[in-house]
C-alpha cells in the first residue's frame, strides 16, 4: 500500500512538473508574442508620427505657395515706387507689411534663393530668356523675372532669370 502510495505521488509530482513545464512554455510564449506586439506598435507609432509630420509640411508649403504670389506682388509694387513717394506714409505702411511677410516666411524657414549676378544652377534657376552679353560670362544671372524660395534647405520655387550666353561672333 505504501508503494502505491508513493507511486501515485510520484505520478502526480511528474505530471504536476508536466504542467509546470507547459505553463513556463506558455509563459514565454506570450511574453514573447505581448514584446512583439508593443514593437510593433511603437513602430506604428513612429511611423504616424512621421506621417503626419509630413502632411503638416506639406500643408505648410502649400500655404506658402499660395502666399508667394503675393509677395511678389509687393515686390513690383516697390520697383515702382517713385523717389518722391518713397516717403509718403501709406507707402510706408504698404511696405511695413511687405517687411512683417517677409519675417513670417523666414520664421518659417522660408529662405530667398540669392540669383543676381550668380552663375547658373539648374537645381534652383529656371531661365526663361538668354541674351548675348559680351561682357559677362555665358551662364551669369544678368536679371531675376521671378524670386525663388527654399524651405528648410529643399526647394520651394525656382528662381525665374535671364541669362547671359556666349556672343556669335560669326553671325
Amino acid at each position: 500500500m505504501e508503494e502505491k502510495n508513493k507511486e501515485k505521488k510520484d505520478k502526480e509530482l511528474h505530471s504536476l512538473r508536466e504542467r509546470l513545464r507547459e505553463c513556463e512554455r506558455l509563459k514565454e510564449e506570450y511574453l514573447e508574442g505581448w514584446q512583439r506586439a508593443r514593437a510593433d506598435f511603437l513602430n506604428y507609432k513612429r511611423e504616424e508620427q512621421e506621417r503626419f509630420k509630413n502632411f503638416l509640411a506639406a500643408k505648410k508649403e502649400s500655404l506658402i505657395l499660395k502666399i508667394l504670389p503675393i509677395l511678389d506682388n509687393f515686390d513690383l509694387a516697390e520697383k515702382n515706387i517713385e523717389k518722391e513717394l518713397k516717403s509718403n506714409k501709406t507707402i510706408d505702411g504698404f511696405l511695413r507689411i511687405k517687411k512683417q511677410l517677409l519675417e513670417f516666411l523666414r520664421n518659417e524657414g522660408v529662405e530667398e534663393i540669392k540669383s543676381l549676378g550668380e552663375i547658373f544652377d539648374p537645381f534652383v534657376h529656371e531661365a526663361v530668356e538668354e541674351l548675348e552679353r559680351d561682357n559677362k560670362r555665358p551662364g551669369t544671372i544678368l536679371e531675376e523675372v521671378q524670386k525663388g524660395y527654399k524651405i528648410n534647405g529643399r526647394l520651394l520655387r525656382p528662381a525665374k532669370v535671364k541669362i547671359a550666353k556666349k556672343v556669335d561672333k560669326n553671325s
